[in-house]
């Protein structure tokens, strides 16, 4: 009797577990060329995957302009990895979808520092930017919500990328998303 109040909690934090595994059954690109374009397309997800073309930026009303999928969804680097690794696989993946295939630019968007792509372990091209890998957040479930800013989940901690590559500003709730991790890291950020 005394312990009612934690199962409303847990019950809600199964929940929140529960649909951040959920994802499209569209198929991702796996382009094996590098380089920026300015061709727009469509962010299609697969659970642990995210198309990475027709990247634009937007602002959002929290943390500043940010670069977005096609669709509006944040994109985020993780501090851990580096400009040839990303360090997010297993059930990292499940909360913060790669963004794979060539990147390339929405119709209109010029973005000062460089994409590219690196190659996951299991051979999957990753987009990158300013050589941070980059990814979405399954948390963000509407275009322009920055849920995982600032996180320190899987080992590191994760930011919404900016056009020049700086970290954005925190608002957002931080240690939201998966995983455990205390450690902190990067390059130069």
């Amino acid at each position: 009797m005394r312990n009612r109040w934690l199962a409303a909690p847990i019950l809600a934090a199964a929940a929140v577990v529960g649909l951040a595994a959920c994802g499209s059954s569209s198929p991702s690109s796996t382009s094996t060329s590098t380089g920026s374009g300015n061709s727009s397309g469509s962010s299609t997800s697969t659970g642990t995957t995210t198309s990475a073309s027709g990247l634009k930026t937007m602002m959002s009303s929290k943390d500043g302009t940010i670069l977005t999928t096609s669709s509006g969804m944040a994109v985020y680097w993780f501090a851990i990895d580096t400009p040839t690794k990303s360090n997010c696989a297993g059930t990292c993946l499940t909360y913060w979808p790669a963004l794979t295939g060539t990147p390339s630019l929405a119709s209109g968007v010029s973005l000062p520092g460089k994409l590219g792509t690196i190659t996951r372990s299991n051979g999957v091209m990753q987009a990158t930017y300013d050589g941070h890998p980059l990814y979405v957040y399954k948390a963000d479930t509407s275009a322009g919500q920055v849920n995982g800013n600032g996180s320190n989940a899987s080992g590191g901690l994760w930011w919404v990328m900016t056009p020049s590559g700086a970290k954005a500003k925190t608002t957002s709730s931080s240690g939201s998303g998966s995983g455990s991790g205390s450690g902190s890291g990067g390059y130069g950020y």
